[in-house]
């Protein structure tokens, strides 16, 4: 009954046992080893004196029985070539590797340009486990999912029931992996030893066909029996951006009245191609269309037909001849598109570009009557002021479609500003009812406006207040052109002041109109201030 009992001689109980407080290590020791490419048993202490020993015996005997070897007790065994030693398939065909090159057909659908397409790719057999992989080398700007088409694992064989084997490949062979028919053209120089070291023959090798899309786009090289001197961007290089211009005048016979209009063609030197354009004239009522006809090349003389054809455009193939800087000559009537121009005069470029390199031609420019423009010269006529709004408001009407507000002076306005000249004045009337009723006339320094308010009278039967509302009053005679306003210098003691059909008399003044007079007397004359002068000193001695 010893397992009643710890190794302390105490009951093994809850709270007798004790742990070694010295033990640092956990682990669980390693019981099994390979020995000779075989696992075998090991026990922590077996290395141990003789116990060392048995177990080396003990192993001995077990390798024995693995391999069926018998151990030969004769003295002739000692003297026999120990066994090779033995290596497992796994470690021996480690990192082993055989590699084909293949291809496969991939049908293309609703596609005019090819039907099916030619798909390379490359078969690795791993000799460690028999496994495969099929790789597809990456090609930049196809829009095909390349890459790894079947990762590593045993491919099943439909024929046999079973998995690929390496005996099973061979060059020329097509291989069936999951229903892809892959054909095997050729292989690597490794894989060629390993089959002739396994007395396996190959097959000779096949080329890779070539995808017939790919072959199609590549452009072949052009070439020639002798150098060709002809150079076709030698024009576009050395004339890029050098125009002729023509001034020309197109006669639109068509039109029902017949019209004489001015305008510009150009030709260009560096794809002789020609661009009219229409020379746009103020108020001429038409739109600002400029172009008359676009940038192209005009035919000048176009292949016979056998037979009548009408078409919109016409193919270089049909144009014998084009028209070129010879055909504008000055003084003479080109016809483009059926229209017809004559050129009159041409720009400096131009002269010397045909000095140059066309010196027996004789352009010299003719003179083209004027237009004679019946309304340039007319003199304009302002109509007479009706009396509504302000005068340059209305003048305003006059000037343009959209009218502006006149202009104001501004500093004269700051610097005027809440000053005024007050008089006062009787109505000069026919009516003997009016000769009562008394006027104070407002003459505003900062705008130059006047404003007329009627004083109330008793028993006058009129009714007083403002009489007119500030504005500028144009003395009587002036005319639009020539517009005179009422100044300061035109209000004298006595003098009349005629506004819309009303004459006033001015019969007196406040003395800041003397002050303000005497400061500017340089510019007043002397009899409206003596006017005002002698009409201030009377009313000071009353």
């Amino acid at each position: 009954m010893s397992w009643y009992w710890n190794s302390h001689g105490l009951p093994f109980l809850p709270g007798n046992t004790f742990q070694d407080v010295t033990k640092s290590a956990f682990h669980r020791s390693q019981t099994l080893h390979y020995k000779y490419g075989f696992p075998l048993p090991h026990r922590p202490g077996d290395d141990i004196g003789q116990d060392a020993h048995l177990s080396d015996q003990l192993l001995q005997q077990k390798i024995n029985k693995l391999t069926l070897i018998t151990p030969d007790l004769r003295v002739e065994s000692l003297y026999k070539i120990p066994p090779e030693e033995f290596v497992p398939a796994h470690v021996a065909l480690d990192k082993k590797v055989l590699r084909f090159y293949a291809y496969f057909q991939e049908d293309v659908l609703f596609s005019p340009d090819e039907v099916y397409r030619v798909r390379p790719v490359m078969i690795y057999y791993y000799l460690e486990d028999d496994s495969m992989l099929i790789y597809e080398p990456r090609v930049k700007n196809t829009g095909l999912l390349q890459g790894k088409r079947l990762k590593r694992q045993r491919v099943p064989n439909k024929e046999r029931g079973d998995h690929y084997h390496y005996k099973d490949l061979n060059l020329g062979i097509d291989l069936d992996v999951y229903g892809v028919n892959y054909h095997i053209t050729h292989c690597d120089e490794f894989t060629k030893e390993f089959m002739a070291s396994e007395g396996i023959p190959l097959n000779a090798p096949q080329p890779m066909p070539v995808d017939p899309y790919t072959r199609g786009r590549k452009i072949p090289l052009s070439f020639h029996i002798t150098p060709s001197e002809f150079d076709p961007y030698h024009q576009f290089l050395t004339l890029d951006g050098k125009v002729l211009r023509f001034f020309a005048l197109w006669d639109d016979a068509h039109r029902l009245y017949r019209q004489t209009r001015n305008v510009t063609i150009h030709y260009f030197l560096a794809d002789d191609t020609v661009e009219i354009r229409e020379v746009h004239e103020p108020n001429s009522g038409r739109d600002p269309f400029p172009v008359v006809m676009r940038r192209q090349r005009l035919p000048k003389k176009l292949k016979p037909r056998p037979f009548p054809s009408c078409v919109l455009e016409v193919s270089k193939h049909e144009v014998d001849e084009y028209f070129s800087p010879t055909d504008f000559q000055l003084g003479h009537t080109v016809k483009l598109l059926s229209r017809s121009f004559m050129l009159y005069d041409y720009d400096g470029f131009t002269k010397e570009y045909f000095q140059t390199n066309h010196p027996d031609m004789e352009m010299k420019p003719i003179e083209v009557p004027k237009k004679v423009d019946m309304y340039h010269d007319r003199k304009r006529e302002v109509p007479p002021y009706n009396g509504f709004g302000s005068l340059e408001d209305s003048l305003q009407n006059c000037l343009s479609l959209v009218p502006k507000p006149p202009r104001k002076d501004v500093m004269k306005m700051l610097e005027n500003n809440l000053k005024e000249l007050r008089y006062g004045a009787t109505l000069n009337s026919k009516y003997p009812v009016d000769k009562s009723r008394r006027f104070i006339l407002t003459y505003y320094l900062s705008n130059d406006m006047i404003s007329i308010y009627e004083k109330p009278g008793r028993n006058s039967g009129m009714i007083s207040g403002k009489f007119l509302e500030k504005t500028r009053i144009p003395k009587p005679g002036s005319t639009l052109e020539n517009l005179e306003f009422y100044s300061p210098a035109d209000f004298a003691i006595g003098a009349s002041v005629e506004a819309l059909g009303h004459r006033f008399v001015l019969t007196d003044a406040d003395q800041y109109v003397l002050t303000y007079l005497e400061s500017i007397s340089s510019q007043i004359p002397s009899e409206t201030l003596d006017s005002v002068r002698q009409k201030l000193s009377e009313g000071a001695v009353k």
